[in-house]
């Protein structure tokens, strides 16, 4: 039996009741379109489809049906497909009934498809579909997983296809439903089966353990496995940037042009901008890309003491935000430097900031450049601008657009994007855990087979921990209760 349909039918004996039963749902979202999609999935579904379309029609092949209400009358007029199992998506049969896209017209086909499914078949005496019931967010996904059709990790790509926000993140998550991602795990999974079943051999020959583990250069092996594994991982975290992409907060006092910088990066008026200090009351976010990684751009309420009770709790938000941030602009005023009560508050703000949990992720930005004197080709500056020491700086004009393309840069840069997207297969938080749990088995490992006299049996015991949490990633070892989180999160009818 394959590891795959050992992996379902152990799920599947957990949950039998629910994954036997048939399902249903619109497939395609809610609203008016040209075209709407209900799909039905389970076994045998040739009684409903009769029932439906007055016959079956030819499998894999579209074909123009009439579809039909309880007395025979047609509701609506579209293509029918029927992917007998197990050549579906499901694995299971499938029906899709591609119909006109209205919201209602939908609806009534899905209450046909329910109430066609309790009717007697006359041929048989029973009903046509018992038990077939609305779909649960991701059940479809679900049931190709289950039935080995996809592995978890091209599985949630599905998901991460749909909720892409960039071309670059669509692409890799392409590149990660086709298999692209697993096929790297499942080489380093095989290269620690071989090193596992060496290095388990030698427990029946403790007197020799060794040498033999020295012959088949057991160390060399697993030391490649780090270098493989360390790849992967690399193109992972790029993988996992470009699905969640880079949360940054715009902070600093009132005025200073954090407005005015959303708006430039955004390339559009986004947010109010006046020379009114405070005119910014909460928070304003706006996704930009830079490159295909999304960029989460939040300007916040200007950091300062205010009486005013409304701008005081937009402040507070304003400190929420920057806690939660992976990168904080700190924008100061260049044409106010001199100014001792503005320094000051720097000062105050500035020490916050760097005891703050974003205390190491900042980026110095000095706006307004055009109303001082020139600046540096690519818009940087040096150390130190007039007593503000700073190892990350960059000097910016949000109104003309003078170093920008600085600033996107070490934003990247920031988020350690350093792959050429069109190597790089989404990937999740999850996966980025697994990827370091096993890194940390494998150095533990690689510290036992350091030691002449270290047990073997923990040095086993590491790669077994390692192959596990490799396994995690496309489904092999997965609990069922995180199977529930994963596909809750899709849309219906998916």
């Amino acid at each position: 039996m394959a590891p795959g349909a050992a992996r379902s039918g152990a799920l599947q004996s957990l949950m039998p009741a629910r994954h036997e039963e048939p399902i249903v749902a619109v497939a395609t979202a809610s609203g008016r379109g040209a075209i709407g999609i209900v799909r039905v999935s389970g076994s045998d579904l040739r009684p409903l489809i009769e029932a439906l379309c007055g016959a079956v029609p030819e499998p894999r092949h579209a074909t123009l049906a009439p579809f039909l209400g309880r007395e025979g009358e047609p509701l609506d007029r579209g293509i029918a497909i029927h992917f007998p199992a197990p050549h579906s998506y499901t694995g299971e049969d499938v029906f899709e009934l591609q119909a006109h896209g209205g919201a209602v017209l939908l609806q009534l086909l899905l209450a046909r498809c329910l109430e066609a499914a309790a009717e007697v078949d006359p041929r048989s005496g029973r009903a046509r579909l018992a038990g077939l019931r609305l779909a649960e967010p991701g059940e479809f996904t679900e049931r190709a997983f289950l039935n080995d059709k996809l592995d978890l990790a091209q599985a949630e790509a599905v998901a991460d296809l749909i909720d892409a926000s960039t071309e670059a993140a669509a692409r890799s998550a392409s590149r990660s439903l086709s298999g692209a991602f697993s096929i790297e795990v499942d080489a380093l999974r095989d290269a620690l089966v071989d090193l596992r079943m060496l290095v388990e051999a030698t427990l029946d020959f403790p007197e020799e353990e060794i040498d033999l583990l020295e012959r088949a250069d057991a160390r060399g092996r697993l030391e490649r496995i780090g270098v493989d594994l360390e790849r992967v991982l690399g193109r992972a975290r790029q993988g996992a940037l470009l699905r969640e992409g880079l949360k940054v907060v715009l902070a600093g006092q009132p005025n200073v042009g954090k407005s005015s910088l959303l708006n430039a990066l955004a390339g559009a008026e986004l947010a109010i901008v006046t020379p009114v200090p405070g005119t910014t009351r909460d928070r304003i976010a706006e996704t930009i890309q830079i490159e295909g990684v999304p960029i989460h751009v939040i300007d916040t309420a200007g950091l300062r003491d205010s009486v005013d009770e409304v701008e005081r709790i937009g402040v507070a938000r304003s400190w929420t935000a920057i806690d939660a941030a992976d990168a904080v602009i700190f924008l100061h005023d260049l044409t106010r430097l001199d100014d001792p009560q503005y320094a000051d508050a720097e000062a105050a703000i500035a020490t916050r900031l760097a005891q703050s949990a974003a205390g190491g992720r900042l980026i110095d930005v000095y706006n307004k450049a055009d109303l001082v004197a020139s600046t540096a080709a690519d818009g940087s500056v040096a150390a130190a601008v007039r007593g503000h020491p700073t190892v990350d700086t960059v000097r910016i004009s949000a109104k003309t657009g003078t170093g920008l393309d600085t600033l996107r840069r070490r934003l990247l840069e920031m988020a350690g994007w350093r792959t050429d997207p069109e190597g790089v297969f989404i990937a999740r938080t999850r996966h980025i855990d697994a990827l370091r749990r096993t890194a940390v088995h494998l150095g533990l490992a690689e510290a036992h087979a350091a030691q002449r006299d270290a047990a073997l049996e923990l040095f086993a015991e590491e790669l077994r921990l390692a192959h596990d949490a490799l396994g995690e990633i496309t489904g092999a070892f997965t609990p069922d209760d995180l199977l529930g989180v994963i596909f809750s999160r899709f849309c219906i009818g998916k």
